[in-house]
């Protein structure tokens, strides 16, 4: 699903202004609108990210730029906790934007594309604080292009493990 909504994104808003889309992620902001963060790379190089709300006009799907930043303005992006299962994030520009991500996953995914936009295009030292930094850089053993799969995989390992040593009888 999230494929078909990223090619639609691609195709009705991102491809018209000569953009192309990396990633993107639904962010909950209220109870009757769909938004999307969006990270864009531009002809010219420039990478920014969008707030898009997403609506229904009929039957066709319209996507309408809320909001936008660049990369290169970002100073840090807070997970929150780290070592908590949350989908809250900040994004600290100019003003501090606080996020709710659909996900925990979606919330690394995000980040990690960030991170990786920021290391393609920048090259500036971007904070990432409150992360599990292991899930976000891109020379980690865990990461891929199909990097929630192998955090999920991570995750069961560790659980299986701590399964096995809950189920060792103390001496």
């Amino acid at each position: 699903m999230s494929s078909l909504v990223k090619e639609d994104l691609q195709k009705k808003l991102f491809h018209p202004l000569g953009q192309s889309l990396r990633e993107f992620i639904e962010i909950e902001c209220s109870a009757h609108d769909r938004f999307y963060l969006c990270a864009a790379v531009t002809k010219g190089g420039e990478v920014e990210i969008s707030m898009v709300k997403h609506f229904r006009i009929d039957l066709d799907e319209k996507y309408e730029m809320a909001e936008k930043w660049f990369l290169k303005d970002l100073e840090m992006i807070d997970g929150k906790e780290a070592d908590t299962d949350n989908p809250y994030f900040d994004m600290h520009f100019e003003k501090v934007y606080s996020w709710e991500a659909y996900s925990c996953a979606s919330k690394y995914a995000f980040a990690r594309m960030l991170n990786k936009l920021n290391y393609m295009y920048l090259k500036k030292d971007l904070k990432i604080v409150n992360f599990d930094i292991t899930y976000i850089n891109d020379d980690s053993l865990w990461s891929s292009n199909n990097g929630d799969c192998l955090v999920l995989m991570k995750i069961c390992f560790y659980a299986s493990n701590l399964l096995c040593l809950s189920l060792c009888p103390m001496p």
